[in-house]
């Protein structure tokens, strides 16, 4: 997360846009969220949002457990798991469609300037996700108002086996009967998904629509990796006896064991063998192009990933030079250490090899790994005065990526904390082999998933809610999210803490250079006809990076397409903005106020970002 938060276009424009939607005078920290508390309007646009939020949630139990939002009038949902036949598709859109009318009836010229982004920043949400619903496959508007799309309702990220028992275990808290009972609900709807997955996946391939190969036997893997496993040994049965027993309550996961025996094993058989079926002739093309209006899906799925109007070629131009641009920096660095023969990735592949840098591949080493991470974290949370004054407590785990799941799971990534502070930040990172992950690669990953990534741009929403409608956490823009979090890699790097440490300050250079190369592969596999042979060799040869790290990070632009471009696009607008406000405001100029005014926007789409920046400027410039 890296692959970044687990884990948005539509509106044109940049400056003129918000400009004409007059977003200018929007206020640092947390002036924001006071803002929208004044008038009658921003009494009732507020009451609004939170009303489109309820009815968002009924359709998307699994999103309301993970916000921590499944409690009081919501608490139904905690027993719930979200259907996905074409009928509740349609219901979706329709939402969506609805909400989106009854939010251009209110007068944003009444509202608060921070109400009025809030306005703006939905409405765009709601469009773009209204503009994928002329495709037969990616989600829907309910996936497209969160800001994802994927064409395959399986794939080896995608999917019921992939996404429920990791929400039973990490989000489904048991602090009383009720909530063991919401649990084994749970497990009893998870056979119930699996029967609609199935039901989609023979639908999609009679019109074209499967994953390529190599997809799809992954896939197929994990499913039957996943089905050989007793149920007595499943993690989302093992972490039902654990809460439970914690509480003195028994039979629970016995009752669970059942309902995976009689249920969810027979769904799975189903699935099984429909997806071998519907997936036996697949084709080995990498990019969404072979499919139904292929080449239109990927121009949205790109708008959705980056939120701004760039076209593939011009994003992947954009990569090339990026990509130029830090190698000629990694080369610099490269040749004081010493290391002066080959080229910039073969340099890199062989520091990354290099057993000296690498955890051993057993328990100790995956422990030491994870206290490692742990004090990154504290490095850097010493050093937080320097980014930001919000304060924020940013409270974070860090686990490893359950082995059931690894297989198919991107390299890291975080899971918010619950809204409700029932759960804190997790940074998950995959240790399936300590390889994947050399000493040098450490830092930055941690930057980027905690502090001051992920963790902290997200733990803005959680330690305010309450003063920021929840509509903020629900809604999510990609190339924001992941922007920052590659933003918060370079404030690391700029603070001084690799002065005395060139690996790191390596490991973060290839960071970002592998992000200018996703760029490339993602607009070259969707667009311009690369083979996912030809993504994975360029990968590895201009980063350095092994092979197999690569061919799981080309699987997941495959399945995800438009996704990857969002981190790189996003850190430069993010960087653009810096460079406007630091021009415009001289000595005025303040890291930590113009952190907070990114961060205390909420998350918007790029489109919009000029105009919370712009705000930020003259804000500043009228103070003495």
């Amino acid at each position: 997360m890296t692959n970044g938060f687990v884990r948005r276009d539509v509106l044109a424009g940049g400056v003129g846009l918000a400009g004409a939607m007059g977003l200018g005078g929007l206020l640092p920290g947390l002036a924001l969220a006071q803002d929208a508390q004044g008038t009658a309007a921003d009494q009732a646009f507020c009451a609004q949002l939170n009303g489109f939020t309820d009815e968002l949630l009924k359709r998307l139990p699994e999103t309301a457990t993970r916000l921590g939002l499944d409690r009081g009038a919501l608490a139904s949902l905690r027993g719930e798991l979200a259907h996905i036949t074409p009928t509740a598709t349609e219901q979706g859109n329709a939402a969506v469609r609805s909400i989106l009318q009854r939010l251009l009836q209110t007068d944003r010229a009444t509202l608060s300037s921070a109400n009025r982004l809030r306005h703006d920043t939905l409405r765009y949400a709601a469009q773009a996700a209204l503009d994928g619903t002329s495709f037969r496959y990616g989600g829907g508007g309910l996936a497209g108002i969160q800001g994802g799309t994927s064409p395959y309702v399986v794939s080896q990220q995608n999917g019921a086996v992939s996404t429920i028992p990791e929400l039973l275990v990490s989000s489904h808290g048991v602090t009383d009967k009720a909530d063991a009972e919401a649990y084994v609900a749970r497990i009893a709807a998870f056979a119930r998904r699996i029967d609609e997955e199935t039901a989609q996946i023979t639908a999609d391939a009679a019109n074209g629509i499967m994953p390529p190969k190599f997809i799809a036997d992954n896939a197929l893997g994990i499913l039957k990796g996943f089905r050989a496993r007793p149920a007595a040994a499943q993690s989302l049965v093992t972490s039902l006896a654990a809460k439970t027993r914690a509480l003195g309550l028994t039979g629970y996961d016995e009752q669970a064991i059942r309902i995976m025996e009689t249920l969810v094993y027979p769904a799975l058989d189903r699935e099984i063998a429909a997806f071998a079926a519907a997936t036996a002739n697949a084709p080995m093309t990498a990019g969404v192009q072979r499919l139904p209006d292929g080449e239109a899906y990927y121009r949205w799925a790109l708008r959705l990933g980056t939120t701004t109007r760039h076209s593939a070629e011009e994003i992947h131009r954009i990569g090339l030079e990026q990509n130029a641009e830090i190698k000629a920096r990694m080369d610099v660095l490269l040749k004081a250490q010493g290391l002066t023969r080959g080229s910039v990735g073969e340099r890199a592949d062989a520091i990354g090899k290099d057993p000296r840098q690498i955890y051993p591949n057993t328990d100790e080493g995956r422990a030491a790994l994870i206290a490692y991470l742990e004090q990154r974290i504290a490095m850097v949370r010493d050093i937080m005065p320097r980014f930001s004054r919000l304060g924020l407590k940013a409270d974070v785990r860090v686990r490893r990526v359950p082995p059931d799941i690894q297989d198919g799971a991107a390299r890291g990534y975080m899971q918010p904390a619950a809204l409700d502070g029932s759960r804190p930040a997790i940074y998950y990172i995959n240790l399936k082999t300590t390889a994947m992950w050399p000493r040098p690669s450490l830092a930055t990953l941690t930057a980027h998933e905690g502090i001051p990534g992920h963790t902290w741009q997200l733990a803005y929403l959680a330690e305010h809610h309450g003063e920021i409608p929840a509509i903020s956490s629900l809604i999510s823009f990609n190339a924001f999210v992941e922007g920052w979090a590659l933003y918060a890699e370079q404030l690391v790097d700029e603070s001084g803490l690799y002065d005395n440490d060139p690996w790191s300050r390596l490991g973060y250079l290839q960071a970002q250079q592998f992000r200018a190369c996703r760029l490339v592969v993602d607009t070259g596999m969707h667009a311009l006809g690369w083979s996912r042979d030809r993504a994975i060799d360029f990968l590895c040869v201009e980063t350095g990076q092994n092979r197999v790290g690569m061919t799981s990070e080309v699987d997941r632009y495959c399945a995800s397409p438009g996704q990857a471009c969002g981190y790189k696009m996003g850190h430069n607008e993010i960087l653009r903005l810096r460079a406007k406000a630091r021009a415009a405001l001289g000595a005025k100029f303040d890291l930590a106020a113009y952190d907070d005014a990114i961060i205390t926007s909420g998350g918007v789409p790029l489109d919009l970002l000029e105009g919370v920046v712009s705000g930020h400027i003259a804000k500043t410039l009228a103070t003495r």
